[in-house]
């Protein structure tokens, strides 16, 4: 998509255009371009990073992350047959 601008220049910045065309053998919308590509990478403001997963997910639970009767037994099936929780001593 092809689009016009028209833009005032004062006298030292249509000077500068003008040598920028001589110098480089651009046409003017050339060094315009150029000119924004410039402006644009040096101005980008670079995404921000995100994490995977964050907000995706919801157990219904409010106070999952501060409750620990939610842990009492997590991990428990992963450890395979006939793996038993050790015996509670006198101290706990």
């Amino acid at each position: 998509m092809k689009s016009s601008v028209q833009a005032r220049l004062d006298a030292e910045t249509q000077e500068t255009l003008d040598k920028l065309v001589l110098q480089l053998g651009w046409s003017t919308s050339e060094v315009v371009r150029e000119g924004i590509r410039l402006v644009h990478q040096r101005h980008a403001v670079a995404p921000r990073r995100k994490l995977i997963g964050v907000g995706k997910f919801d157990s219904g639970i409010p106070d999952l992350a501060t409750n620990k009767k939610y842990m009492e037994d997590f991990g428990v099936k992963s450890m395979g047959k006939g793996w038993r929780r050790p015996e509670k001593s006198a101290k706990e």
